[in-house]
């Protein structure tokens, strides 16, 4: 599937292409923009300092965190009409990856790795170190409950199974982009052991946005895990149509060992800096596809 195009345009150029689509940049030098009923803004913040990182462990009832925690940098969707709200933030996706709590991955350098957080004791690798997070996003409605219907008030968002794909002829068309933007939301190196990396990225098209959440892991000559999430929305003629949200999660995992027997690639872990280039040879541990149902 064609991701995020990286490539950002011209400012004058998404003026006007912004302006005959029928939007408008956000107000006050925010990052994002406002079409068809949507409002989308990307927030870029510095990574957490050592006062907000221990908050941030007694709220998550933790003692570790990534090495680089981006706590206030978001990606934030508004449908203004049904007060729907999308968002992705580090410190959701971290209490998933607590919740979930997979066990460690056993590598060679472990050993090492038992000093890096208090060395002048022994601490056990007795958690999930790689910071793995089943994470695909955060939803709320952000409507005043004065103005809700009554049949809404006790309305909970709800992530129904779909046979309906992702429009793949949409995503190949060659619309000028409006908005485009990469946000990282945390960062480990592993003790220069390989890499964890949750970056959420978005492009929004004068008929559509679409992102991709993804978790990508290489854990040095041991193993590669990826999770992707992508959402998809096709902007309708009248902006108070209840908008269709699409939400495909794929999770693909693969070890060294693998990858060079059954497939005949290389073990280097120096391969393999970019998983675009070999997400198609990792194998698929979990596939499935869900609609987002809206408030009336």
């Amino acid at each position: 599937m064609e991701e995020p195009r990286e490539t950002e345009p011209a400012g004058e150029k998404v003026d006007a292409n912004l302006k005959a689509a029928g939007g408008e940049i956000l107000p006050d030098a925010r990052s994002g923009l406002r079409l068809r009923g949507w409002a989308i803004e990307s927030r870029h913040r510095p990574i957490l300092n050592s006062l907000a990182r221990q908050q941030w462990e007694e709220k998550l009832g933790t003692s570790h965190l990534p090495e680089m925690v981006f706590g206030d940098s978001s990606l934030v969707l508004f449908h203004e009409e049904t007060g729907v709200k999308i968002s992705f933030n580090a410190f959701d996706a971290l209490r998933e990856w607590k919740h979930e709590g997979l066990p460690p991955v056993e590598v060679p350098a472990a050993a090492k790795w038992k000093f890096r957080c208090n060395p002048s004791e022994k601490v056990i690798l007795d958690y999930d170190y790689t910071f793995t997070t089943p994470y695909c996003g955060s939803e709320t409605v952000d409507r005043d409950p004065e103005k809700l219907e009554a049949r809404d008030r006790n309305f909970s968002l709800c992530w129904e199974e779909s046979r309906e794909g992702i429009d793949l002829v949409s995503l190949a068309s060659k619309e000028p982009i409006l908005f485009y933007d990469e946000v990282v939301l945390y960062e480990d190196e592993l003790a220069d052991s390989g890499v964890s990396l949750l970056t959420v990225k978005v492009r929004v098209m004068p008929n559509y946005w679409f992102l991709l959440l993804r978790f990508w892991l290489r854990v040095d000559g041991v193993l590669m895990r990826l999770r992707d999430t992508r959402l998809y929305c096709s902007f309708g003629s009248d902006p108070h149509t209840i908008p269709t949200i699409l939400r495909e999660s794929c999770w693909r995992e693969v070890n060294f060992q693998d990858l060079s027997a059954q497939q005949g690639l290389s073990s280097d872990s120096a391969s393999y800096n970019d998983p675009n280039l070999i997400m198609q040879r990792i194998p698929v541990i979990m596939k499935k596809t869900q609609k987002l149902r809206f408030p009336g």
